[in-house]
């Protein structure tokens, strides 16, 4: 059973960019892009540690501020083909309320 946590409303999050919401165990940066859509990341590049929550949101993707690797935001999935995975974590929107399972859905790619 899924366990979900609200961790705010839509406009909480900046259009293109990242609200960083603590958990127990890690740091989660919740992404709004343009069109409103809402992703979750753990807020940790695989590669270099940088906080993903500070990065230049594009699209359905964001940019890593220490490198500029790109992680597509709803499979956190690298760009370019072997450049890892970034952990995601599950979204739902409830009326215009958004919760996160601070569960990771992936793992990163060692």
């Amino acid at each position: 059973m899924t366990e979900w946590v609200e961790v705010g409303g839509i406009p909480d999050i900046p259009v293109l960019g990242a609200r960083v919401v603590h958990t127990n165990t890690m740091a989660i940066a919740v992404f709004r892009t343009a069109d409103d859509e809402i992703f979750a990341l753990e807020d940790r590049c695989p590669h270099k540690d940088g906080p993903l929550s500070q990065g230049i949101v594009h699209g359905r993707s964001v940019a890593c501020p220490l490198h500029n690797q790109v992680f597509h935001l709803d499979s956190g999935a690298g760009a370019n083909p072997d450049d890892g995975c970034a952990r995601t974590i599950a979204v739902k929107l409830v009326d215009g309320r958004i919760f996160i399972s601070p569960k990771l859905r992936q793992q990163a790619a060692e």
